[in-house]
């Protein structure tokens, strides 16, 4: 999954939170509230390099903070109001025992940013700087948006986990075809199938596929497969096989100024597996058989030539 499809599946998420509280606030639900904390402990672990706990489990009859990181000396309060009143009042219970802890305040459920300009009570000598101390979605959002790409696909991983995969309101045929796929038995396919006419190797070569180049020998048997299934596909309704391999095309269009050979081979397996992932149409399966049926669908493109250039093509290039 790129950069843009992971922040934009964090910022759905936060953000469908954030409303789910608003909403259950109102209702005087206050469950989430209480696992809120747990899953903002560990967001904000990531996003801020801390290591923080449920204060609550590790601290009887806390008050004024939810949080803490013990090691770092950090307390936060996690609240869905954002008022001076709800800041000044975490900031007035009996934190004597924390003096020259760093006070952070989170709100989960509303915009915070106008209690950055404003000023505290702090009768327990904490260190807090409101300009810095107080956070929002928004804000978390866009610490998130600036983090380099494996911090960003650990908080992705995160919140993926917590919050649960993020889905289209759409369906899509590439969906449809790993739906028809999974439920193929694949184990009766004889090892001799090859595709006629087409000398898979030296494309292979001529793309400088090394590594890939095992994955498209172990899978190129299965193209036969694909190309009944497409038939089917088709017999419902007109272009649908094209618009999946078009949509293996656009996306190997969409990489290819940025990778090349094997890099390039498997970030468009795993684009395709996010956006199948994402599909309101998809029936998962666990993630090494939905793997399994991109790399099917991702050869037979390379095979129909829809992916990679072919040697043929080019002929100036080979010489």
């Amino acid at each position: 999954m790129n950069r843009s499809a992971m922040f934009d599946a964090c910022e759905s998420k936060l953000t469908w939170l954030c409303t789910r509280v608003q909403l259950r606030g109102r209702l005087n639900i206050l469950n989430l509230n209480l696992h809120c904390e747990d899953f903002y402990a560990g967001l904000l672990n990531r996003v801020y390099s801390l290591q923080l706990e449920n204060a609550n489990a590790l601290i009887q009859n806390v008050e004024g903070f939810d949080l803490l990181d013990a090691g770092a000396q950090v307390l936060i309060q996690v609240s869905a109001t954002a008022t001076k009143t709800k800041v000044n009042a975490a900031l007035g219970k009996d934190l004597s025992r924390y003096k020259g802890h760093r006070f952070r305040f989170i709100c989960i459920a509303a915009d915070a940013s106008h209690l950055r300009k404003d000023s505290f009570t702090n009768p327990h000598a904490l260190s807090f700087d409101p300009a810095n101390d107080i956070y929002d979605i928004a804000s978390i959002l866009k610490k998130i948006l600036h983090m380099d790409l494996s911090a960003q696909r650990a908080i992705y991983e995160f919140i993926k986990d917590e919050l649960g995969e993020e889905r289209n309101l759409e369906e899509s045929n590439l969906a449809s075809v790993i739906n028809i796929i999974s439920k193929e038995d694949l184990g009766a396919v004889s090892p001799g199938a090859t595709p006629a006419g087409f000398n898979v190797d030296d494309k292979v070569a001529f793309n400088q596929l090394d590594a890939a180049a095992s994955v498209i020998e172990d899978y190129k048997v299965f193209h036969h497969i694909v190309d009944r299934i497409y038939a089917e596909f088709d017999s419902h309704a007109s272009n649908k096989s094209r618009s999946v391999l078009d949509a293996f095309r656009s996306v190997y269009i969409q990489l290819s100024s940025q990778h090349s050979g094997d890099a390039l081979f498997y970030r468009i397996v795993e684009l395709v597996i996010a956006r199948v992932r994402g599909s309101s149409n998809y029936s998962a399966i666990p993630i090494e058989e939905l793997q399994l049926c991109v790399n099917i669908l991702a050869v037979d493109a390379f095979i129909r030539c829809k992916i990679f250039k072919n040697p043929v093509e080019a002929p100036h290039a080979i010489a």
